[in-house]
């Protein structure tokens, strides 16, 4: 099996304010995100590639050419017909961001509906990545779809990496959200959530209380990231907390989770480390927040 990281899910058209009261046009989204700054932080002997659909339109083009400039591959991306991408603007107040969407005929919500091309796409991966938006945009059927070729790669080896980004309002209802998250867990070797969505959305009273929920669901290592607070390393045998470095100059926090992520799991890849690789995801992010947008070339600003 080759080295390849493979983030599943929707890229978008991001429109992110420039601070003078304009905008300007960029292609992120959550797992997209992941996968870019996973380029930056994986070594040259590892492929990083996205598994989306996108339309045949300019805008869609356009997309490809941007991933693919990012060093990103694009070969298991699909081209639909009479489909287009999504688009969404970030709005801010005070270092927090909100969002407003337009993507009710986004290509990418049939990323599964072909499940040979997904079954294909999955196989050649090392890793696979994905988000709770990457279910959360498949109808219900392309959902069982998608976990049973996520089941049928990690039997071949793969191993799966997931961050359950819990955004209510693209779901059917918030039952659906927490019962399709955790039925992910249960398919995963990283869970990597959010505190103040697990505790806004299950209720959780602790970081430490998310770790053992997810654990009991079947995740082999649960990440909870907690903010500037400690964030919880848990798996069925140890559990640790690690404090990360304050940061003072917050301006926009767009992608702290999606950037911890990336730079958490290309250090435990090659490394194994899980100190190591809560320090790497912690200070990516950290640069990350300082600027804005969601793709900072931190590589080039830290």
């Amino acid at each position: 099996m080759s080295k390849t990281f493979l983030a599943v899910g929707e890229c978008m058209v991001e429109m992110a304010p420039t601070g003078q009261g304009t905008f300007a046009m960029g292609f992120a989204g959550d797992t997209l995100n992941t996968a870019w700054y996973a380029r930056k932080s994986l070594p040259d002997d590892w492929t990083v590639g996205y598994l989306t659909a996108v339309g045949r339109d300019q805008v869609s083009e356009e997309m490809l050419d941007f991933l693919r400039s990012s060093g990103v591959d694009v070969g298991a991306v699909r081209k639909l017909d009479e489909r287009t991408v999504g688009l969404y603007m970030i709005q801010l107040k005070d270092g927090e961001r909100s969002f407003a969407y337009w993507r009710s005929q986004s290509a990418a919500r049939q990323l599964a509906a072909d499940s040979a091309h997904l079954q294909a796409s999955l196989s050649t991966a090392n890793l696979i990545y994905f988000s709770g938006i990457t279910l959360a945009i498949l109808p219900e059927k392309d959902r069982q779809v998608f976990f049973e070729a996520l089941s049928i790669a990690r039997k071949a080896g793969a191993k799966t990496a997931f961050d359950p980004n819990l955004r209510p309002r693209l779901w059917e209802n918030e039952d659906v959200m927490r019962k399709s998250v955790t039925q992910a867990a249960a398919l995963c070797d990283f869970v990597m959530p959010s505190f103040e969505d697990e505790l806004a959305h299950f209720g959780d009273a602790t970081a430490d209380v998310s770790a053992d929920r997810y654990l009991s669901a079947g995740a082999g290592m649960v990440v909870v990231k907690n903010g500037p607070e400690e964030v919880i390393c848990a798996t069925g045998q140890e559990k640790h907390a690690f404090q990360p470095s304050p940061v003072q100059n917050i301006v926009d926090t767009t992608a702290a989770g999606d950037s911890y992520n990336a730079a958490f799991l290309a250090e435990y890849l090659t490394s194994q480390s899980i100190k190591a690789s809560v320090d790497a995801g912690a200070r990516l992010a950290g640069t990350v927040i300082q600027h804005r947008g969601a793709l900072v070339d931190c590589f080039e600003v830290a």
